[in-house]
C-alpha cells in the first residue's frame, strides 16, 4: 500500500491531478487501473487525490497503461520524484498541525495570495515579538516555552517567500480592529507598526487598512486566504481557519463568492497610500 503522510504537497496535488487526466483520457475506469496494480480501486483514487505519496513503480506501470511515451514517462516520473520530497516546513512535524500543513505547502507554491484578517497581523506580517505574543496567548492552545519558539521560526520561515525571485503578489486587507488590540505592549506594536509599513514600500505587497470609519463590510464571518496558481491543474483555493482546523475550498461557487467579498472589501478600504499614513500615525500613537 502506498506510504500516508499528514499532508501533500502542492507537486503531489498537480501530478496526481494529471495522472487522473490521463486515465480519463486513455478511457479506463478506477477499477481497471486498480486491477493493473493490483490494489484496490480505493488506492488509484488516494493516489490522484494526493492522500498518499506516489510509488514510482505504481506510477511507471499506469503511465505504461495509459499509453505514455518513454520519454513523456521519464519526465513525469521525475516530477513525481521530486515531488515526494519533503517540504522544508516537514522540519516542524512536531508542532506543525496537519491542517496547517497543506496551507503552508499552497502559499510556498501561489503567484497570488490574498488575505482578509480581522484580528491579528497575518503570520506571513508579523515580527518576532508579535508572533511569540499571539502564541503565548494561548491562540494556538497550550505551548510550552519550547513549542513557542518552534512555531515562531516557522512563521519566520514561511516570510521568506515575499522576498525571494519569485515572490507571489500578496494583498491583504485588515480590519482596524488589528491595530487597536494591543499585542505584547507598546514596544512589540511600534516594531508591529514598522514592519507593516516595511513591507507595506515591497513591490509585491498591497496592505489595505478597512477602518472603523467605513462601515460594516461583507467579511465580518472570519478571516480567510485565497490562493491563485500559475499552473492549470490548481484552480483557485480558499482557506479558512477555525478553533481546531481548517477548511480548504475550490469548489467554483464558492471561491467566487469568497473572491467578489474581498473585491468588495478591498474598493471599501483605505488605499494602499491612505494604509501607509494610517500606519505612521498608528505609530505615532504608541
Amino acid at each position: 500500500m502506498s506510504e500516508p503522510r499528514s499532508a501533500p504537497t502542492v507537486g503531489q496535488v498537480v501530478l496526481g491531478r494529471r495522472l487522473l487526466d490521463l486515465r480519463e483520457r486513455a478511457g479506463l475506469k478506477r477499477e481497471e487501473a486498480a486491477r493493473i496494480l493490483r490494489v484496490a480501486p480505493a488506492t488509484v483514487r488516494r493516489m490522484e487525490m494526493a492522500e498518499v505519496a506516489l510509488k514510482i513503480p505504481y506510477l511507471q506501470l499506469l503511465l505504461k497503461a495509459y499509453g505514455v511515451c518513454d520519454e513523456e514517462a521519464e519526465g513525469f516520473v521525475q516530477l513525481a520524484e521530486d515531488a515526494n520530497r519533503p517540504g522544508w516546513w516537514q522540519r516542524f512535524h512536531d508542532i506543525l498541525p496537519g491542517w496547517f500543513s497543506m496551507h503552508v505547502s499552497l502559499e510556498g507554491a501561489a503567484s497570488l495570495i490574498r488575505s482578509y484578517e480581522p484580528h491579528f497581523v497575518p503570520g506571513l506580517l508579523q515580527t518576532e515579538g508579535y508572533a511569540r505574543a499571539v502564541l503565548e496567548s494561548g491562540a494556538v492552545g497550550q505551548t510550552s516555552p519550547e513549542e513557542t519558539e518552534r512555531h515562531v521560526a516557522l512563521r519566520m520561515q514561511r516570510q521568506e517567500l515575499l522576498t525571494r525571485s519569485d515572490a507571489p503578489r500578496f494583498w491583504v486587507v485588515m480590519d482596524e480592529t488589528v491595530l487597536r488590540r494591543p499585542v505584547g505592549g507598546p514596544e512589540v506594536m511600534r516594531a508591529q507598526a514598522d514592519k507593516l509599513l516595511e513591507a507595506a514600500s515591497l513591490p509585491n505587497v498591497t496592505l489595505q487598512i478597512a477602518p472603523f470609519s467605513s462601515g460594516p463590510h461583507p467579511g465580518t464571518y472570519g478571516p480567510f486566504v485565497l490562493f491563485r496558481f500559475a499552473v492549470p491543474e490548481l484552480p483557485d483555493m480558499v482557506y479558512s481557519e477555525y478553533l481546531t482546523g481548517a477548511v480548504y475550498l475550490d469548489a467554483r461557487s464558492e471561491v467566487a463568492t469568497h473572491l467578489e467579498v474581498m473585491d468588495r472589501m478591498a474598493a471599501q478600504a483605505a488605499t494602499a497610500h491612505r494604509t501607509k499614513e494610517i500606519l505612521r500615525d498608528f505609530r505615532k500613537e504608541l
